[in-house]
């Protein structure tokens, strides 16, 4: 149960905030600059939201500091973030997974997708006291 509360926690933070910079991105950043450039500039920022969220997690719920449980935190909160964004993604956009993907740009979308294996990881990578 530890596990799932953390993962669902660690979930709510990160999606929140990438929520908030996802919106202030669209609305006021991709016009000036392009899509390619506005979601590169906002992954360093989701990389410490990210760090942040994990350690915080970690520490706040006292999670034991074994693999599997930093992991399985990780994985939760990987799932419940795909499923949220896909959700939203489909209902917001009207777009099938398939075509969602297709209209990934290749540059952003890769690393797009190296960030949601450093979610899925960085609870086992932050350091507990």
């Amino acid at each position: 149960m530890p596990i799932l509360k953390a993962g669902v926690l660690y979930f709510a933070l990160v999606f929140g905030a990438g929520f908030v910079l996802g919106t202030i991105r669209t609305l006021w950043i991709v016009p000036r600059v392009g899509t390619r450039t506005a979601e590169l500039m906002e992954t360093p920022l989701m990389l410490v939201v990210t760090i942040v969220a994990a350690r915080w997690t970690v520490l706040r719920l006292a999670l034991p500091s074994v693999p599997s449980a930093r992991l399985g935190m990780g994985g939760i909160a990987l799932v419940l973030l795909l499923v949220a964004e896909f959700t939203l993604v489909l209902w917001l956009r009207g777009l099938t997974i398939r075509e969602y993907l297709a209209s990934r740009d290749p540059v952003a979308g890769t690393v797009y997708y190296v960030m949601l294996a450093v979610f899925a990881i960085m609870p086992l990578l932050v350091a507990t006291r």
